[in-house]
């Protein structure tokens, strides 16, 4: 969860300011209570609570930040490209009727050792690739919480990104992954999360990456030079080999994630479960309780790491609460 030592070499290399921020706990129960009213709608990505605090960081000093969004859906750098290589690689020598018993099988293989390192949650999700019937599916499944039986009477959803009508002729899969990303996951919630967390204090966020030239010139490069043998932005890398010697960035890629599963069962404990109570959650009438405590039980008790789709839960749930309270409220 932690760049910072990595972050700080680079720009003692680079002769450029460095400011941290440590976040803490009490930082998130903070911010908790102003997520439904800055981002004015569910929004369930929980990167979005450091996003706001280094916007107030950056809010001290200046008024305009740049930021690198749009790198990693330009130019291959998301790990379901790498592991979408590798699954489409290792199906070609699985016959489609043996693969939903591999997918049954290996849902069954989430080891409490591992729940905690969300391997368990990873288990879960190649399994459900096996089961694709395409390499459109399998996208699917791979950025998907919650697929079946959780909201109650829901008709099947209807966007860009599941009306095959509107798909370019895009012949390589990856390629189609990286489209879905970049009109769906980019604008939905990576720049919606990055504009409410810097709006909310004032600042403006500029994204240079997603300039349209860039973006043209991205499209017209063959796959091969975005990603190659599990690595992705492959350019991207050979052009900031001129400035940073590749010992200081050659790491695996990390998310700007928080502790949420460990955090779920501590200090955000009570808050949740007053949010995922079967009758907060049957009260609104959007929801199957069901599914949602098994998830919740099974999270508590540590033997799967579940924080992601409960995340998604609880924002709808406290969202919900802040424009309509609960009988009995105020």
């Amino acid at each position: 969860y932690n760049e910072a030592p990595f972050a700080k070499r680079v720009a003692q290399h680079l002769g450029t300011d460095h400011t941290e921020l440590t976040m803490s706990e009490q930082d998130v129960l903070d911010v908790i209570p102003k997520l439904p009213a800055m981002y004015d709608e569910p929004f369930a990505d929980s990167s979005q609570m450091p996003t706001h605090l280094v916007a107030m960081l950056a809010r001290r000093s200046v008024t305009v930040t740049l930021s690198g969004d749009g790198g990693d859906e330009l130019f291959g750098g998301y790990a379901r490209y790498f592991i979408g290589q590798r699954l489409l690689r290792a199906l070609r020598f699985l016959p489609a009727f043996a693969r939903p018993a591999a997918g049954r099988a290996l849902s069954a293989m989430t080891p409490r050792a591992l729940a905690t390192r969300k391997i368990g949650q990873r288990i879960e999700k190649v399994a459900r690739t096996l089961r694709a019937n395409d390499p459109d599916e399998m996208y699917f499944e791979l950025v998907s919480h919650w697929r079946d039986g959780v909201v109650l009477d829901a008709p099947p959803a209807e966007a860009p990104v599941t009306n095959r009508a509107e798909w370019p002729a895009l012949l390589d899969p990856i390629e189609r992954m990286m489209y879905f990303d970049q009109i769906s996951y980019l604008p939905d919630d990576i720049l919606t999360k990055v504009d409410r967390a810097s709006m909310a204090v004032s600042l403006e966020s500029r994204e240079p990456l997603l300039d349209y030239r860039l973006v043209e010139f991205a499209w017209r490069l063959p796959p091969s030079m975005k990603v190659r043998h599990g690595k992705g932005k492959l350019l991207l890398r050979r052009v900031l080999d001129r400035y940073v010697p590749e010992s200081l960035i050659d790491r695996p890629k990390m998310g700007f994630g928080i502790p949420l599963g460990a955090w779920l069962r501590a200090p955000l404990r009570d808050w949740a479960e007053s949010l995922l109570d079967p009758s907060a959650i049957t009260e609104y009438g959007l929801l199957d309780p069901a599914p949602i405590r098994a998830k919740w039980n099974e999270h508590l008790a540590g033997r799967n790491d579940w924080s992601f789709y409960l995340w998604g839960v609880l924002m709808l749930q406290s969202w919900l609460a802040a424009i309509e309270p609960r009988s009995g409220e105020i």
